[in-house]
């Protein structure tokens, strides 16, 4: 399928409204921080090992179970990248390459590393760009459906083919049973929760708009995480980027290990929270 060009909501694409109540569990701090050239919206919370969480295309802004229950064993550490939620768009950068270079930058301010990462869907591809550019940046790295790889069979699904709600509806294969279907993306969402999905939306598609969410040289770049421990999550029955991608993901990382869960889609960490849960601590444990 060939991709369509975005078509930019008619919204603010530097950021999204400052106004949406907190989501957050009691405790955790939210905050803007001048990093690295702009305001980062960074939220922190839990105690132990700091872990680092990198969001996808939709950028949820509030906890779900897998964050609450990782929070019990590891201090976690959620930014917003550039260009959505608060966090204030660097025109500079272009596409996922010129944001991971960022974000090396910006954990260096942080100083924040050698740290653990689970990146999701694109925060997936991204952890795999940082990664590649710097694998002694990360402890360990688990890689959660993600995209940046073309899949040998299927296509990346073109998010502006459906609105927001139909899109987060389409990551999963049984909304109905899963119990934060309606918290993830709920029937009538509130004007603000709209607007940080369609900012989010436009964002993703124009970092990674030509070729449609993918970089055809990481693969090859990924031969460098040889002695990063790393674990690639995905769904068997992901309708947003096909489960042939995991495959290339796990032969492209030496050493590697691959998990597909079956009945799930896009969000193994929501759809599948338990099985997640228990792979994520057994890994990082």
């Amino acid at each position: 399928m060939t991709a369509a060009s975005p078509t930019a909501p008619s919204t603010n694409p530097d950021t999204a409204p400052d106004t949406a109540p907190s989501l957050w569990p009691a405790g955790w701090v939210e905050e803007t921080l001048p990093v690295a050239g702009t305001g980062l919206q960074l939220v922190k919370g839990g105690s132990g090992e700091p872990l680092l969480i990198l969001h996808d295309e939709i950028a949820h802004p509030g906890a779900l179970r897998f964050h609450r229950e990782l929070a019990e064993h590891y201090t976690l550490y959620i930014p917003f990248h550039p260009g959505f939620g608060r966090t204030e768009r660097l025109d500079w950068v272009m596409n996922m390459r010129d944001l991971a270079g960022w974000y090396l930058m910006a954990l260096d301010e942080l100083d924040l590393g050698p740290v653990n990462v689970i990146g999701c869907s694109l925060g997936g591809w991204l952890a795999a760009e940082m990664a590649s550019m710097s694998p002694r940046q990360f402890k360990k790295l688990a890689l959660v459906a993600p995209m940046g790889i073309k899949p040998p069979e299927g296509y990346i699904y073109d998010m502006f083919l459906q609105v927001a709600r139909e899109f987060i509806t389409t990551a999963f294969l049984d909304p109905e049973s899963t119990p934060e279907f309606g918290e993830l993306c709920p029937e009538a969402p509130e004007p603000e929760h709209a607007l940080i999905w369609e900012v989010a939306r436009e964002e993703a598609c124009r970092l990674g708009w030509k070729p449609y969410m993918y970089y055809p040289g990481l693969p090859h770049l990924l031969e460098r995480l040889n002695k990063l421990p790393t674990m690639v999550v995905w769904g068997r029955e992901d309708g947003i980027v096909p489960v042939s991608a995991a495959q290339v993901y796990h032969e492209s990382i030496p050493g590697s290990r691959l998990e597909i869960l079956d009945n799930c889609g896009h969000l193994p960490q929501v759809e599948k929270a338990d099985e997640f849960i228990a792979l994520a601590r057994q890994f990082f444990a």
